[in-house]
């Protein structure tokens, strides 16, 4: 009898790495693990600034792993490839040795912002637009930018730089490659040209022998040494054969790969992201698109991308600062939220304390709490208006892909984070008026099933797709969807009081 073989999965987020072991005939989840159990820590040495040490992420890749494979039920022989999915935007920087020069500078990291708006309006809008479909804001090329600008001496040891998710594969086998999905969300890819982004580059005094080989995100990338076999207690040889930035990759875990259809994800910062067959832009860069993992010549497909940085950090900020870490699960949370009223009695929050927000113009408004009542205002009000905050602050960006165009008819999403929440779902469609459909996936099995595909385990994608379910669907509520309108109007009006 034949032995049954897996597909391995890494999810690389700022909060914990997750990994997930699939069976590759019936996709079905054999374990899962996290590390750390607690969140990841993020440095903030300024306001404003977010790192995090790339060795620690290898660290937790290293301990999820054991902890994987800590019953005894996997055989490391019948692990068959590696995928990878990780948080994007994020810089490394690494010398002619592999070794890292710097913490890196992550997704919310807003400190090359101007930077970035400088060379907005010095290129030309249009320009920018046309052949990036973003402004180059605070994305992974304006942070290398700064470091040139700020850290000369450092800049100039500098061999590669990469993504998270390209120095996990470095560390996994030993050779340094990107994809040109991942290249886009850094704003290095010239959507004009289907080629490296040489004008910004070359505007910023970057070598583009500073950026790694590029390959596409279905495709063997290495194969697992013997150095990081040992570590992880893998077999050595293992192909690495999937790479995708963490929100292409949910959307793929939630085989959202055709134009129309529609990811959703809530984590530490919550996203929509869309696809379409052009590549579309916001004028003003409010939104975002990127190559879509499935791109190639003959499909073309791109991901439109809004992101709210503060989503998931402010439930756990405030299970954290309010007292309720000791007392409360997430889960229990939830029901006690959910004891106050639609609109939360007048209490009104911005969850914007994570960074500069793309949808407000990289402006970085921090975060509010308006119309507290000493006398009417209780913990599940706070604890309400915080969710029902974070789906707003989403609403307001989904208007804007609304008005590029875009179909939001339906969205799916996996049944975690913020969606775990029953109120935070009701909220989410009575506010974008969309149907959500709840699946029983994650980034980790994503980059699992990706890894079948590019080590070409799978025929196409339907394979790789046994074992996905559809566990729920919640639809817009009549009468609901009106007081979430007038909700969401309160909470609109203390937005622009703030901006």
């Amino acid at each position: 009898m034949a032995a049954t073989k897996y597909l391995l999965g890494y999810d690389i987020g700022s909060s914990s790495i997750k990994a997930s072991v699939i069976n590759l005939d019936s996709g079905e989840v054999k374990e899962s693990a996290i590390s750390p159990e607690n969140e990841m820590e993020m440095i903030a040495l300024q306001p404003g600034w977010a790192e995090q040490d790339p060795e620690l992420w290898w660290e937790h890749v290293v301990k999820a792993t054991h902890n994987l494979f800590a019953g005894g039920g996997i055989n490391k022989e019948d692990i068959e490839a590696i995928g990878i999915s990780y948080q994007m935007h994020g810089l490394v920087a690494v010398d002619k040795d592999h070794n890292v020069l710097r913490p890196s500078i992550i997704w919310c990291d807003s400190r090359a912002s101007k930077i970035g708006e400088q060379a907005f309006n010095e290129l030309g809008p249009e320009t920018c637009l046309q052949s990036f479909c973003n402004s180059p804001g605070n994305f992974t090329a304006s942070k290398l930018k700064w470091v040139k600008e700020n850290e000369p001496g450092l800049y100039e040891k500098v061999y590669k730089i990469m993504l998270p998710g390209d120095y996990i594969g470095m560390k996994l086998t030993d050779q340094i490659c990107t994809t040109t999905s991942g290249l886009s969300e850094g704003v290095m890819w010239d959507f004009q040209k289907n080629d490296v982004a040489s004008r910004l580059l070359d505007h910023y005094g970057i070598s583009g022998e500073l950026l790694p080989e590029v390959k596409n995100s279905f495709e063997v990338h290495g194969l697992l040494t013997g150095n990081a076999a040992d570590q992880l207690g893998l077999k050595e040889g293992t192909k690495v054969s999937y790479r995708a930035g963490d929100q292409p990759n949910n959307a793929f875990s939630l085989n959202v790969l055709h134009p129309g259809e529609v990811a959703a994800t809530a984590g530490t910062s919550g996203v929509v992201y869309g696809i379409t067959d052009t590549p579309d832009y916001d004028e003003k860069s409010r939104v975002n698109t990127f190559v879509h993992v499935n791109h190639n010549q003959k499909n073309s497909s791109y991901g439109v991308l809004l992101c709210i940085n503060g989503t998931g950090i402010l439930n756990s900020w405030l299970r954290k600062n309010l007292g309720l870490k000791e007392s409360l699960t997430y889960e229990q949370m939830n029901v006690l939220a959910a004891e106050a009223p639609i609109g939360s009695d007048g209490l009104t929050i911005l969850p914007f304390g994570n960074g500069a927000e793309r949808i407000l113009e990289n402006r970085n408004p921090g975060a509010q709490v308006s119309g507290l009542n000493f006398n009417r205002h209780h913990t599940s009000h706070v604890l309400r208006a915080a969710q029902e905050g974070i789906a707003f602050s989403l609403f307001y960006g989904f208007q804007i892909m609304q008005n590029m165009g875009m179909s939001m008819e339906t969205v799916r999403a996996g049944h975690a984070n913020m969606f775990l929440s029953p109120l935070f779902r009701e909220a989410f469609v009575n506010t974008t008026g969309s149907t959500l459909e709840l699946y029983n996936t994650d980034g980790a099995q994503g980059a699992a099933r990706g890894a079948g595909i590019g080590a070409g385990l799978y025929n196409n994608f339907s394979e790789c797709f046994n074992g996905l379910t559809k566990i729920d669907v919640i639809e817009p509520t009549s009468g609901k969807k009106e007081q979430y309108g007038e909700a969401y109007q309160s909470w609109l009006t203390e937005l622009n009081h703030k901006l």
